[in-house]
């Protein structure tokens, strides 16, 4: 067995999956010691405690923890509990084999971070739609996985980081950069993640392109997709317009082909998910525009009954705060302590599955 810990947020509200993914921990145990912490309702987290006794490290997220993105607080909790230097956190839907638990270990030995890039298996024809991100993403540098090696001490170190984002995600590899961390993103390190159900994906369009308030070069490179169509339309420039399009259209595919040969990806994404590349890129332009609507007239966008008004902190400010944390100062609190209400006034939740690309647990049997 490796010396490496394995720890799984979770929260489900049905368990259509529970078989597959009682498969996958009992094939994961013989690897690495697993910690599941479990924010499901009382019913489903005894259930849960039954199947999963002698298999995994089953508990309830930490009490003293009340971040709104309840995710954080398992990851949290299960950083709390581990004993291994090198630290797996992985979504529900994450499916490593020891080959990629190995490579990330080895990798943590160099990193505090190891950011690998997931892919979907199966893939029917939506997940095809969301893996052309992914290629977009990989074109330009790589991918926002689901899941990550992280080294624990510098973890808690840096105390944590701040639960009270959407994209809690990009919070954890800025904070880890803002302390000094090393990042190592293997763009070969291929991670199995199952597809989502597809109302599962479409109910996160709008979530996802909120993210990108976090990144505002790339939100305003969306923002102005649409209105640059909208003006050529009707001044008798639609040849001129569609012409562009299409021209666009072929460098998106061309840019989302960079990003499936790099690293030998072609081996585990096929070319027809590149062809989505424009599809992905319109709807993005669209949903950005709803996205900033939730911003500026909603407080924010839906999330776990709440509404979330903060993507992700910036850098600038995530270095700040870790300046003001290695000086003493008094003002600098360490995010594992902001678990009150904080800017997005929310009240504490429980760990829910958080990307538009996690997947429900009934898409753990079945291709959707």
């Amino acid at each position: 067995m490796m010396d490496l810990d394995y720890v799984l947020p979770l929260r489900w509200d049905d368990d259509s999956g529970l078989d597959e993914l009682t498969a996958y921990l009992r094939r994961l145990g013989r690897s690495v010691r697993v910690i599941v912490v479990d924010g499901s309702p009382a019913a489903l987290f005894d259930r849960h405690a039954h199947r999963w006794n002698g298999l995994v490290w089953h508990l309830r997220p930490d009490e003293d923890l009340g971040f709104a993105n309840g995710k954080v607080n398992g990851v949290i909790t299960g950083m709390r509990r581990a004993d291994a230097e090198h630290v797996v956190i992985a979504d529900d839907d994450v499916r490593y084999g020891e080959a990629e638990l190995s490579r990330l270990d080895t990798l943590l030995e160099g990193a505090d971070l190891v950011r690998p890039q997931n892919y979907f298996a199966p893939l029917p024809w939506h997940a095809r739609w969301d893996t052309a991100r992914t290629l977009l993403n990989r074109g330009f540098g790589a991918d926002y996985p689901g899941t990550f090696g992280v080294r624990r001490s510098t973890f808690l170190k840096m105390g944590g980081y701040d639960g009270n984002v959407l994209f809690e995600n990009l919070e954890l590899i800025r904070t880890i950069r803002a302390h000094g961390g090393r990042e190592c993103r293997p763009l070969d390190l291929y991670v199995r993640r199952l597809p989502p159900e597809p109302h599962r994906f479409w109910s996160q369009r709008v979530r996802q392109a909120y993210d990108d308030l976090a990144q505002p070069a790339r939100m305003a490179f969306f923002l102005a997709v649409v209105p640059a169509l909208a003006a050529g339309l009707p001044r008798r420039r639609s040849r001129k317009v569609l012409a562009g399009a299409a021209v666009s259209a072929g460098l998106a595919v061309g840019l989302a082909e960079i990003g499936r040969r790099r690293g030998g990806g072609r081996r585990v994404f096929p070319f027809t998910a590149a062809l989505f590349a424009p599809v992905w890129l319109l709807e993005r332009a669209v949903c950005s525009w709803l996205a900033l609507a939730a911003r500026l007239f909603r407080g924010g966008v839906p999330y776990a009954g709440h509404r979330m008004r903060t993507a992700a902190h910036s850098s600038r400010r995530l270095r700040a705060r870790a300046q003001a944390a290695a000086s003493g100062s008094l003002a600098a609190r360490k995010p594992t302590r902001l678990c009150e209400p904080s800017q997005n006034g929310l009240a504490a939740e429980r760990p829910q599955r958080h990307s538009a690309t996690v997947a429900r647990p009934g898409s753990m049997t079945a291709p959707s």
